[in-house]
């Protein structure tokens, strides 16, 4: 790391809310900068085309920066974007979509939907906690890491979390330090239901009976307005199992406007923001348009979020998902909706789908799209005249993934980007949550086109190497051109002050001869120099 200061000029943020500057040629990405900003910076990773770095001082301000809420921001690797205003936030995270999927996937949406926003504090209902037993300081730290770092942020409150679950934190610090197993206790889950909070501990060794009624007094003590109930986790998150009390409600969250509960176990899969959740599935299924009869697919479906939503229009759906246990809680959720004459679900790898797996599957309306961040190319590629639904909408946690599979279902598969717009789903942080909706306007290209559109794109991409190359060449002639020069400056100074030296030397010898022959013509001693 340097530990000498510079300055920048911020001109944007980049996905991870840094802001970016170049200097010297090179690509800055510095930590709590934001645009329009001057900074001093320090570097504390250098590559030979970019560095990162942190922000020391803030000589001009944006107008886009507030005062952070949390004491630890700066420090907590948790959040990212405290230091700018809320709605200057949502911006941003707009512009990060827009940017994608112009430079990413060379689309641009006929219509940008507004923002979803929320609120901004008290919002995450899923968080994993780190625990750990500092010997040296007599006592445990609960919380997020630091960032670029392994070590446990010392926080004492968290803005993020709501504030019940903030206020347990120094609570849950002195009940794990009293654990017989205080140093194997490496995390704690929380999950936040409509009627119950969930604590899962990892615990590596086993409890005794001391440590259960510590665990039983912290629940009575801290679940007396709203129920509070202990799990463990021994193992993989399979094994975790409720401790106290055994007679908890169930954990779950609900979908009003369509009068849907969702059970779910603490350890699996669902968005951590239920209120923006809420949204976000209102505005799919608008755009999606389900109509009685229809028959959509709903892909990466987990539990069934989406799924069950659909189904109370009239649609049939099928739901299609990777993991076994959340296919087996999707078909119980089903049957608890009552609406298992509705769904159908299927285990299924969507990363290995092809033309044919996917037209096996039947001839779908419409479809719903839920993926991973490393997004769901292979199902888009997967598509076909014959196979492929009039209407596609697709919910995204990756702009740049999202960008390069409307850039797929726009320039190969006849989609027309109709619209698209993020949701706020983690404010405070640089995560960008998208929705996009596409329409089937035109055909799927051929296999003739397609080869012509790579062999364009291999011509396009081996052009700009060349004029990469090329401009490096040039670059580097031009370098040693002025290498050359300088070489031949220092080479002619250093010519001629070796000609000084002899001349002065030679100056010296023949003075002295010139004094020795006056000093013998005239028969006097030689001076001494």
């Amino acid at each position: 790391m340097s530990d000498t200061p510079a300055l920048a000029q911020i001109e944007s943020l980049d996905y991870e809310g840094r802001g970016v500057a170049h200097v010297n040629g090179k690509t800055l990405f510095i930590d709590g900068a934001l645009p329009y900003e001057t900074v001093e910076y320090r570097s504390y990773r250098s590559k030979s085309s970019y560095e990162n770095a942190e922000t020391v001082r803030v000589l001009k301000e944006s107008f886009m920066r507030t005062t952070p809420r949390c004491p630890s921001f700066g420090v907590c690797g948790g959040c990212s974007m405290q230091h700018m205003e809320f709605t200057a936030q949502v911006a941003i995270k707009q512009r990060v979509l827009e940017d994608n999927l112009a430079r990413i996937g060379k689309v641009t949406p006929e219509r940008v939907l507004t923002p979803i926003a929320g609120q901004s504090w008290g919002y995450r209902h899923r968080a994993r906690l780190s625990a750990r037993w500092v010997e040296k300081k007599g006592e445990v730290l609960i919380g997020f890491h630091e960032k670029r770092s392994r070590f446990i942020v010392d926080m004492a409150e968290c803005h993020v979390l709501p504030p019940h679950i903030s206020a347990l934190l120094l609570p849950l610090r002195a009940l794990v330090a009293k654990l017989s197993i205080r140093d194997r206790m490496p995390q704690i889950e929380y999950a936040g239901g409509v009627d119950v909070d969930v604590l899962v501990f990892r615990n590596m060794d086993a409890i005794n009976a001391a440590d259960e009624a510590l665990f039983t007094a912290f629940a009575d003590a801290h679940g007396s307005v709203r129920p509070l109930q202990i799990w463990l986790q021994p193992k993989g998150p399979e094994t975790c199992y409720p401790l106290y009390p055994k007679d908890a409600p169930r954990l779950s969250y609900r979908l009003d406007d369509f009068g849907v509960e969702m059970p779910y176990y603490p350890t699996e899969f669902t968005q951590v923001n239920p209120g923006i959740n809420n949204v976000m599935v209102s505005r799919a299924l608008r755009l999606l348009d389900a109509q009685p009869g229809e028959r959509i697919a709903d892909m990466f479906c987990g539990i069934g979020n989406f799924t069950l939503p659909i189904a109370r229009s009239g649609a049939t759906v099928h739901g299609m998902e990777g993991s076994e246990a959340l296919v087996k809680r999707a078909v119980e959720n089903a049957t608890h909706n009552g609406l298992e004459k509705q769904v159908s679900y299927e285990m299924a790898n969507l990363f290995d789908v092809t033309e044919e797996s996917f037209a096996a599957l039947g001839h779908f309306d419409k479809m719903l799209i839920d993926p991973p961040r490393d997004g769901a190319v292979q199902l888009c590629q997967a598509l076909t005249d014959e196979s492929a639904p009039k209407r596609i909408v697709y919910v995204s946690c990756s702009p740049s993934t999202l960008a390069r599979d409307a850039g797929v279902l726009v320039n190969t598969k006849g989609y027309t980007l109709k619209a698209a717009g993020i949701i706020n789903m983690f404010p405070h942080t640089a995560h960008v949550e998208s929705v996009a909706w596409f329409e089937k306007t035109g055909p799927c290209k051929t296999r003739e086109e397609l080869a012509e559109m790579a062999a364009a794109e291999a011509a396009e991409r081996e052009a700009a190497r060349a004029a990469s190359m090329a401009a490096r060449a040039e670059r580097e002639a031009i370098e040693a051109e002025l290498n050359a020069a300088e070489n031949a400056r220092l080479a002619a100074e250093r010519a001629e002050r070796l000609a000084a030296k002899e001349a002065r030397r030679a100056y010296y010898f023949a003075e002295k001869a010139r004094r020795e022959a006056e000093a013998a013509a005239s028969g006097e001693a030689p001076a001494q120099d």
